[in-house]
């Protein structure tokens, strides 16, 4: 388990590097860490993961599996997504539920980029974080922070 953190923190990192620090817009709580649509989400730390993209404030309220379904959702948006189309998640067992609202993809220094805004309704209540998150050239998804 340590060692898929650290695996996860990798290609962060190296998702990262791919997108300039004077490149376009970006929101330093709104990052999102990086896996490749075809990765289990069930092998993905989706804790750290979610965290990354929705900020210790609404992280921290959200279980293990409510976790899992946000970022199955996030990958979802970022991949495939529609632009301006909500990608949808619901924790039947937790009753919380969000989406995820991917932007058009635009290209930083030829790497393409989206931003998102990702709402987490946590006992009807909405939060939300805006971020952008870039391609690696691995393929993943990843903060620009």
């Amino acid at each position: 388990m340590l060692a898929a953190k650290f695996v996860a923190l990798g290609l962060a990192g190296l998702g990262l590097a791919a997108c300039s620090a004077n490149s376009g817009p970006k929101d330093a709580d709104g990052a999102i860490s990086g896996a490749n649509v075809g990765t289990r989400v069930a092998g993905v730390p989706a804790g750290s993961a979610v965290d990354a993209f929705l900020g210790n404030r609404i992280g921290a309220a959200l279980d293990e599996d409510d976790k899992r379904r946000a970022y199955a959702a996030q990958m979802r948006a970022l991949e495939t997504g529609p632009s301006g189309a909500p990608v949808a998640w619901r924790n039947p067992d937790s009753g919380r539920y969000g989406n995820v609202v991917p932007g058009p993809v635009y290209q930083i220094n030829g790497v393409p980029c989206r931003q998102y805004t990702h709402t987490v309704f946590i006992e009807g209540r909405p939060q939300s974080e805006r971020g952008t998150a870039c391609r690696g050239s691995d393929g993943t998804w990843a903060p620009a922070s």
